[in-house]
């Protein structure tokens, strides 16, 4: 097996992982799933170092995007309190944070299964973690459902139809885009260009240790 070869499970484990955001989406519509668990088991995510565990990571990842999208269009509503628009920020920041979890879990994972076909002394990295680059999949796959409802609407007007087709084609080829280019890095992880790493965000605000506007008013 060539060096380029050595990954092609991880490779092909993602390309199914970029598909199952997408149907995810849409059958999310229809019924959202109750809690993460329901989506991605706690032992899964728990213990990211199985190559199987890397679809559930990724869909509990899509998933806090899931939920987030929609409590973000919540939280831009003119017609309610306050109180609804900071319960909606306090919730924004809870999913918020489980989607950074997930995102060190996806590079967790892939640093696991990938290390035994790695090439050892490599100490160059990419500006993005593969965890984040999925992150920005999920996105994608979301702003291309939601944008393909927009050019569907019965009461808007051709020029916002047209619009909306224009801007739907641009996400389209930019997520495959994204999605070639994340197959590329494991390509240069395999022939020992780069190496993964998993990058801890370390999120400050909702730790209260770590956030003085919370520690100093205890």
């Amino acid at each position: 097996m060539s060096q380029e070869h050595a990954l092609s499970f991880v490779k092909d484990e993602l390309k199914k992982c970029f598909a199952a955001q997408v149907l995810a989406t849409a059958q999310w519509h229809d019924a959202k799933p109750q809690s993460v668990d329901e989506v991605c088991g706690p032992d899964l995510q728990n213990n990211p170092g199985k190559i199987e565990a890397l679809s559930a990571l990724v869909l509990g990842q899509h998933f806090m995007n899931f939920s987030l999208w929609h409590i973000e269009d919540d939280a831009r509503r003119k017609d309610v309190g306050d109180k609804v628009i900071a319960d909606c920020k306090r919730t924004i920041d809870g999913f918020n944070q489980r989607r950074n979890d997930f995102m060190e879990k996806v590079d967790a994972c892939v640093v696991a299964v990938s290390s035994p076909y790695l090439a050892s002394g490599v100490s160059r990295y990419n500006t993005e973690s593969l965890g984040a680059a999925v992150d920005r999949m999920s996105i994608l796959s979301l702003k291309i459902y939601h944008m393909r409802e927009e050019t569907e609407r019965k009461d808007a007007s051709p020029e916002h139809i047209a619009s909306c087709e224009r801007k739907l084609a641009v996400l389209g080829e930019q997520r495959a885009d994204l999605g070639n280019a994340i197959l590329d890095l494991v390509d240069e992880f395999a022939t020992g260009l780069k190496a993964p790493k998993v990058y801890y965000q370390f999120k400050m605000y909702n730790d209260p240790a770590l956030n003085p506007a919370l520690y100093k008013n205890k």
